[in-house]
């Protein structure tokens, strides 16, 4: 079922503008606190006033400010899951999945909440309250009392939040089965990376109210169309870009020229001369590229192509976690630069712990195609 949103809403200090559909399978609305995201979902589940606009699912205007259209919230036919269970704490299990449900024959209630119960993996918790139970296992809770109803959309609000690690990883697989066997249209909003590119194959992309990429996972993490959208998608490196050739870029943070393979827009071209006579650069523009898609290796013995991207580079931190180590490196042997280094980089700790060992300088490479050129 398609999902058609196209929302405005004023705000002190905020604006909500937000435009997209759903296709197959679910979509991811990302964004940092305070994006927006949220607000989204509560707009389309009917629980915001003072918006513009038009909400349409499955072909049914749940809202249309110009033909004075805005069905209540028991009328959309969304089911919503928020953040922190929500459940009803002197209801039982079955009560709660059964809230939703009003309205059905006594029998046919009885049925669908028993379905979603065995569904969710909670037989046996029929007679529990909420506050005997888990933060996974109220979190199932309510995902089974979203689905009772058979609703046409789903719009489920950082539901792993509010979990260990542990348990985030095993409602993540429970909801990826639930999801597979479910026909409506899906929103999860995120400000996980990897869950959701784990859990949706598409994605929205908000920053303060407004959507900066939509489409699919692939395409927005591989060509982000912004550096905005490149940051909240998890690129920590970034410098200042000039053009210097057909597939050179000068890395003017980074003090490096640098082969790409992208087309180079116009705004990395731009110079133009001032009163005094001196050409002064227009900074339309940046080159990224992701901390993993960097290589790092001990010396190079032999010279090297300048279209390799290879360069002497000093450590200046490290940063070990259980299973992967952040390395911040300079470029020259005295940075420029306050913070003291040009690249992070992550690496597994298998190589950190050959890598520690070699002398300096090392050598990093930034693989040409990994190179990201990206407006302002």
């Amino acid at each position: 079922m398609a999902l058609e949103v196209e929302i405005k809403k004023q705000l002190p200090g905020f604006n909500l503008d937000v435009a997209f559909a759903t296709g197959d399978g679910p979509t991811g609305i990302l964004g940092a606190s305070g994006a927006g995201k949220s607000m989204t979902l509560r707009a389309i589940a009917g629980l915001e006033d003072g918006l513009r606009g038009r909400i349409v699912l499955d072909g049914r205007v749940l809202f249309d400010s110009a033909r004075g259209v805005n069905l209540p919230s028991r009328s959309r036919h969304v089911g919503l899951v928020f953040q922190h269970y929500a459940l009803f704490p002197h209801l039982t299990v079955e009560q709660n999945v059964l809230f939703g449900l009003r309205g059905l024959a006594s029998h046919e209630r009885a049925q669908r909440a028993a379905d979603q119960i065995a569904a969710l993996h909670l037989s046996g918790f029929e007679r529990r309250h909420p506050a005997t139970l888990s933060g996974g296992e109220r979190q199932r809770v309510a995902l089974a009392r979203a689905l009772a109803p058979q609703p046409a959309a789903l719009l489920l609000d950082e539901p792993f939040s509010a979990l260990d690690a542990h348990l985030r990883s095993q409602l993540e697989h429970q909801l990826r089965e639930t999801l597979s066997g479910y026909s409506g249209a899906t929103l999860l909003v995120s400000h996980n990376l990897e869950e959701i590119y784990r859990l949706c194959g598409d994605l929205v992309v908000l920053d303060k109210g407004r959507v900066l990429a939509r489409g699919s996972r692939e395409e927005i993490f591989r060509h982000p169309p912004d550096r905005k959208t490149a940051e909240l998608t998890g690129c920590k490196n970034f410098s200042r870009a000039l053009a210097c050739g057909d597939h050179a870029v000068e890395a003017l943070d980074w003090g490096c020229t640098l082969h790409v393979t992208q087309e180079i827009p116009r705004t990395l071209v731009n110079t133009s001369v001032n009163p005094t006579g001196n050409t002064s650069i227009d900074m339309g523009g940046y080159v990224g590229i992701r901390a993993h898609y960097i290589e790092v290796t001990a010396p190079q013995p032999q010279p090297t192509s300048p279209a390799e991207n290879r360069f002497p580079c000093w450590l200046q931190d490290a940063t070990e976690g259980p299973f992967r180590v952040t390395l911040y490196l300079r470029l020259h042997p005295l940075s420029p630069r306050r913070d003291g280094h040009h690249l992070q980089v992550e690496i597994t700790r298998e190589h950190w712990l050959e890598l520690k060992s070699a002398s300096q300088p090392w050598s990093v490479r930034l693989d040409p195609e990994r190179i990201l050129i990206l407006p302002v």
